[in-house]
């Protein structure tokens, strides 16, 4: 779909001195893991392999046929072997004579476990059927753009034999399960030169007698429909040609993210969202052309694009050439309104007697002339993942567009698919969402010893972070630790000075842009400082007052203007100390700068309280271990002011305390984690001592 000279075609990568090393299922896995890599191949969830192989059986001792194929929910670029169901192929072939029809495709599912080999766990997914029928011994079930493009044609069947000739035939579009399993049978019987199927409005099917064979068919089927497609649409405009220009990149993510925040407010009702943007260059054609809402009414074609991007997307009245982003934001609660009175008549229309409740009404998909594309989901994995999806379906409109005409799944097919009891099944087997699923949080000092643990913690219930410091190396440091910990799409980093007030404005607009909005603050960003009264210098006091003043000030202020665009509730947590409520000697620019804190978070909760707002205070005490504060020269001066060694000053404070007990960073994130939560939802101007029990600090 480009310039023919230009085209980037898949090369083979498969390494036959490590393939042999490999046992039978082994190579499966290598296999499944080359063309899961590949996004040109099959994106995230989409598409499964297989395998037959001889194996002993547990019972008889003898040596039967099992089928390896890629269990239900999982993912051919990331499995491991566990993510194979293995079945008997005697029994699933023998569940051929209690087949009734297609009126009774769901009861086969249930037959599948009775098949299962060696007790394996793993379910086997309702695309089992296609790999066990066709009679060879690799199979692989891909959803290459290219060959979707030609799959949801009008003229698909002629295209796919002018394309692949005899190699690769065609197969009219059936819903997957045990019938288009029989059709495949039957097709390769009837075949026997045939290396493949194109499933019409759905993709590509290929196999071959050894994993090598299958996995280059897979590939040479694509690059057949890749150059068949460069050559095809030379020189002509996608979509129709373009009816808006994009806008800056700045701008672009500007509006990305106040549209966001602005969506996110309409759409998180039963349970909160979680935002992604996307503006390369395939999307900005798709969303700035002439045919963008012609197309996008149709929906997707194949399955599996369609169950991640939902019937339809919803196009954002925006118009880049005004800029007009009060006009877009007034029009939401209208589009909005109108795609979900259009949802609950395509459920109406299309329900059957037994089809489970309607559910979320909401688009999935936000398409904004001039800016991109957003999508939302209970979790930011799942919104990136829905957008990669949708990418690939305007590649296939796109491509299908130029040479034919687009056709996407009809609509009863399409609800089927939706509201289909097999996927509602495996909906409910789902495990529950955790406490913070859905939050988004912004965490200052983020690469600190306390704000580390605050951040672990909070992303251990699900919520995803942007991490604000000053230190920028530290704070990468810590982003490509969590990274490794809790995935790429949970935490993201912005180094920031929190006296800066366009600074902090940025930080909250990167949050609003990478997510969609904010539902916590914890402001931990800290110093501190030590000096008799008469030796405490103007730069010092004013160096306690600006991080811990003005920077509590300026972060919460800009976490008030996006929580009140929300209209979604928040919470506000502030890392003080003991030293705001009890006075400490040598240290009265850091106390007085700390009880400012308490008194503002005080007013804080009195203005958010009508918004929902709540704003609470988590009071540390000699929290050594990690922090930043005592491996400064504070450690030295609290030493001195105690005429003791620095080392010794962490066994102080634990005989110190009341508990006999020492404080450390985890025990600051629970009590910022109960706050945070529900757990606290009806708590807010309140102040939690973690300090091991300390007399002087008890609040008055």
């Amino acid at each position: 779909m480009a310039d023919p000279a230009a085209i980037e075609l898949l090369e083979s990568r498969w390494d036959e001195a490590h393939a042999a090393t490999l046992d039978e299922p082994g190579r499966l896995l290598y296999r499944s893991h080359l063309l899961g890599s590949d996004k040109r191949i099959t994106n995230y969830g989409g598409g499964n392999t297989s395998a037959k192989v001889m194996q002993r059986d547990p019972l008889t001792g003898k040596d039967v046929p099992v089928l390896w194929v890629k269990g239900s929910g999982g993912d051919v670029g990331t499995m491991k072997l566990d993510g194979f169901a293995t079945l008997y192929m005697e029994k699933l072939q023998h569940l051929k004579s209690l087949y009734r029809g297609e009126r009774h495709e769901d009861e086969m599912v249930g037959y599948l476990p009775h098949c299962t080999f060696n007790l394996n766990p793993r379910a086997a997914s309702i695309d089992t059927p296609l790999h066990a029928f066709i009679p060879h011994r690799h199979v692989d079930h891909m959803h290459p753009d290219a060959v979707i493009a030609i799959a949801a044609m009008k003229k698909s069947q002629a295209v796919t034999r002018k394309v692949f000739g005899d190699e690769i035939g065609w197969l009219p579009w059936r819903r997957p399960g045990f019938q288009l399993g029989l059709d495949l049978d039957r097709f390769v019987k009837e075949h026997p030169q045939a290396k493949g199927a194109v499933l019409g409005g759905h993709g590509l099917i290929t196999w071959g007698d050894s994993a090598r064979e299958c996995y280059e068919a897979t590939l040479r089927a694509t690059n057949k429909a890749v150059r068949w497609f460069a050559e095809e649409t030379r020189d002509k405009p996608g979509f129709g040609g373009a009816a808006h220009e994009a806008l800056s990149p700045a701008d672009r993510r500007h509006l990305a993210g106040r549209l966001m925040v602005e969506i996110r407010a309409r759409i998180s009702g039963a349970e909160r969202k979680v935002g992604h943007f996307d503006d390369q260059p395939v999307v900005l054609e798709f969303v700035n052309s002439r045919d963008l809402n012609r197309l996008a009414a149709m929906g997707t074609s194949c399955p599996d694009h369609f169950l991640r991007t939902k019937i339809a997307p919803l196009v954002v009245p925006f118009d880049p050439a005004a800029k007009n982003l009060d006009t877009a934001v007034s029009g939401l609660d209208a589009a909005i309104a109108q795609y979900r009175a259009d949802y609950a008549a395509y459920y109406e229309r299309c329900k059957r007697p037994d089809s489970p409740q309607m559910r979320d009404p909401n688009a999935v998909v936000y398409l904004v002339p001039g800016v991109g594309m957003m999508t939302f989901a209970r979790d930011k994995a799942t919104a990136r993942i829905a957008g990669e999806f949708y990418v690939n379906a305007i590649n296939v409109m796109r491509g299908a567009a130029l040479v034919d005409s687009y056709v996407g799944l009809p609509e009863q097919e399409a609800f089927d698919i939706e509201y289909w009891l097999l996927e509602e099944a495996k909906l409910q087997r789902m495990p529950k969402p955790k406490s913070l699923a859905g939050r988004i949080a912004l965490v200052t000092g983020g690469a600190g010893g306390i704000g580390r643990a605050i951040a672990a913690k909070l992303m251990s219930q699900g919520t995803c972070i942007v991490l604000a410091d000053i230190d920028a190396e530290s704070l990468k440091e810590t982003e490509a630790a969590f990274t490794k910990s809790f995935g790429k799409d949970q935490v993201r980093s912005f180094a920031m000075d929190v006296t800066d007030e366009n600074a902090v404005a940025a930080a909250f607009a990167h949050a609003a842009a990478e997510y969609g909005g904010l539902d916590i603050l914890v402001s931990n960003a800290g110093i501190s400082s030590a000096a008799p009264i008469d030796e405490t210098d103007l730069a010092i006091w004013d160096r306690n007052m600006d991080i811990l003043g003005k920077g509590y000030f300026l972060v919460s202020r800009e976490a008030f203007r996006v929580m009140k665009r929300q209209k979604l509730g928040g919470a506000i947590v502030f890392i003080a100390s003991k030293n705001g409520l009890a006075a400490s000697v040598n240290a009265s620019a850091y106390c007085t700068a700390k009880a400012a804190e308490i008194h503002l978070a005080r007013c804080l909760a009195l203005e958010g309280a009508e918004h929902g707002i709540r704003a609470n205070v988590v009071n540390p005490d000699a929290v050594l271990r990690g922090s930043k504060i005592w491996s400064s020269e504070w450690r030295a001066q609290r030493a001195a002011a105690y005429n003791m060694r620095p080392d010794d000053l962490e066994e102080h404070y634990r005989k110190r305390s009341m508990l006999k007990l020492p404080v450390y960073p985890e025990d600051v994130a629970e009590a910022v984690y109960f706050l945070a939560s529900d757990l606290s939802a009806k708590s807010t101007g309140n102040i939690i001592n973690v300090d091991a029990g300390n007399a002087q600090s008890f609040a008055r």
